[in-house]
């Protein structure tokens, strides 16, 4: 458990080894959500990766990639184009 100070402007010093854990780093977001009547903090990368993921299940196999040298072709194809 760590503990941190809140300044007169509200503001806080996230402990290192949490920001460490979170892969947080100097200006990066933090959301703030709360869950179940308690409130948690996660880097704003890391969830957008996450609905990212989820938003994209099942694409990969309807857009007919097999394996990822099918994505590697694909990216490749479009780099041409442009």
């Amino acid at each position: 458990m760590e503990i941190a100070k809140v300044t007169s402007k509200g503001q806080i010093t996230i402990p290192q080894d949490i920001r460490e854990e979170l892969n947080i780093k100097q200006g990066d977001k933090i959301i703030f959500f709360k869950e179940n009547g308690k409130y948690y903090l996660e880097n704003s990368s890391s969830v957008a990766l996450k609905v990212f993921q989820k938003e994209m299940k099942g694409a990969s196999k309807e857009a007919g990639f097999k394996d990822s040298d099918d994505v590697v072709k694909y990216v490749k194809d479009i780099r041409k184009k442009k």
